[in-house]
């Protein structure tokens, strides 16, 4: 099969949402109608209950402190101490010519390296993404690469999971299509074992870091976060149901994609494509972090909520010709001030009650049939959205931003079938065929420096 003629993620995972305006009124009038009243409510702190760990399916490791940037093999790089320890060019190991191959531009840049210590997974994976947390100004830009071992002991090749910069001057920020050596393959953002069936798995992984720099000026990208999920979720249609165990909402500001229908084709003209970038900017907001007048200056000023389509431009990836990138999401709300994000996998309801009980929200991906989901009216092959809390009896308040207006946008969710949705990773799509699931794909920003309940609740999902 040739590159032209694989599948993308963006055909696997974010299909267009088929529904239609009235639907989706309809649809959001019956939501609202089911909502319970609120146990707790804003972003203080709810006391939770002891649960029982879920099983995990997932090994997340992330390199954020000083010593952490100390122990990997630096060259050209310098690991920076402080409040929030990073990763800058030191004495750069010389010049690289790169073309972009979004605009045909070819540049010289300045570069060093940073390659992380062998990271041997404790859940042996079929999949594998990386985020990371960087400040890119002007002038710079940093490349994310990934190469692992498998479980027969053998190396796969050096893999692009990114080149990126929070702006867009300088380089696209850009997946890179066409990576694999016969037995894994990067599908966007997603490293990913061919065959599973085989037994075969990422035993291990090195992460290596590559930051570029206008030559013969100072400036430096500062990275923050670097970390990679990888996972192994068992092949299955249904999940086991869990017991509710919180009610409390988080008051979450809510955003639709679209009223921003038909805007800015350059980034995938709005509306259901947008479903990423709104549910970025929803949760930046929960946090108090958003663009300022001066930044929103080139959006047209007809345009009501301007900050998503801030959000949709500056987390576009221009291979993939979307704003649905995971990671590229992520990176984009920790250029905010104080912000982390990560893209991680999580295993139960019970770990969205322990990220919501400590007053964290978080943006779920998943695909579904229209009737597989009560009161959404609308049928998915992916789509984001942001869990915001959970009714006295379980079921699931979301910000569901495939919603016709703002006030439309929160949703209340049966437990048992928004579960099923979120964490299978097979499904029947509308022809009968059998296709993926998401398996509990998430996006969770947080503060850099979060409080204690925070760090344990986070801790307790496996994000470090």
């Amino acid at each position: 099969m040739t590159s032209l003629s694989e599948p993308s993620r963006r055909t696997v995972l974010t299909a267009a949402v088929a529904t239609a305006a009235t639907a989706a009124a309809a649809a959001a009038a019956g939501a609202a109608g089911q909502a319970v009243a609120d146990t707790t409510s804003g972003r203080g702190e709810a006391p939770g209950r002891p649960t029982r760990a879920p099983e995990r399916f997932t090994d997340f490791r992330a390199w954020t402190s000083y010593a952490d940037w100390c122990s990997g093999s630096a060259r050209g790089t310098l690991a920076k101490a402080g409040a929030r320890p990073g990763l800058v060019i030191d004495t750069p190991l010389g010049t690289i010519d790169y073309t972009d191959p979004h605009t045909g531009r070819t540049a010289a840049w300045e570069y060093g390296t940073w390659t992380s210590p062998v990271h041997r997974l404790t859940v042996p994976a079929t999949e594998a993404v990386a985020s990371w947390n960087a400040h890119t100004p002007e002038g710079t830009w940093i490349g994310i690469e990934l190469k692992g071992t498998y479980s027969d002991g053998t190396d796969t090749p050096w893999y692009v999971l990114g080149r990126w910069a929070s702006g867009d001057r300088d380089i696209r920020r850009t997946s890179v299509d066409g990576q694999k050596d016969g037995r894994s393959s990067v599908w966007t953002d997603t490293f990913a074992i061919d065959d599973p069936a085989t037994g075969l798995r990422l035993a291990s992984y090195r992460l290596r870091l590559t930051l570029y720099r206008t030559p013969g000026t100072r400036l430096t990208p500062t990275v923050w976060r670097l970390g990679a999920m990888g996972s192994d979720v068992p092949d299955r249609f249904t999940v086991p149901a869990s017991t509710p165990g919180l009610a409390r909402e988080l008051d979450v500001p809510r955003y639709s994609q679209e009223i921003h229908k038909g805007q800015y084709p350059e980034y995938d003209n709005g509306g259901e494509a947008w479903c990423s970038p709104t549910s970025s900017q929803m949760v930046m907001e929960f946090w108090g972090r958003k663009p300022t007048a001066a930044d929103l200056a080139w959006v047209d000023p007809a345009f009501a909520d301007p900050q998503v389509c801030h959000a949709a431009r500056f987390t576009f990836d221009y291979q993939y010709e979307g704003c649905g990138n995971w990671p590229f999401n992520a990176a984009y709300a920790a250029t905010y001030r104080d912000l982390q994000g990560v893209v991680t996998r999580l295993g139960s309801l019970t770990d969205l009650e322990t990220l919501i009980g400590a007053g964290i929200p978080a943006i779920t991906s998943q695909s579904f049939l229209a009737e597989e989901l009560t009161g959404a009216g609308y049928g998915t092959a992916g789509h984001l959205m942001t869990v915001i809390g959970f009714t006295a009896e379980g079921d699931v308040i979301a910000n569901d931003p495939n919603s016709p207006t703002n006030e439309a946008v929160r949703r209340v969710y049966r437990r048992r079938e928004w579960e099923n949705i979120w964490l299978r990773t097979k499904r029947y799509n509308a022809a009968g065929k059998v296709v993926s699931g998401t398996g509990g794909v998430c996006y969770v920003y947080f503060p850099a420096r979060p409080t204690a309940r925070q760090r344990a609740a986070l801790s307790a999902v496996g994000i470090h």
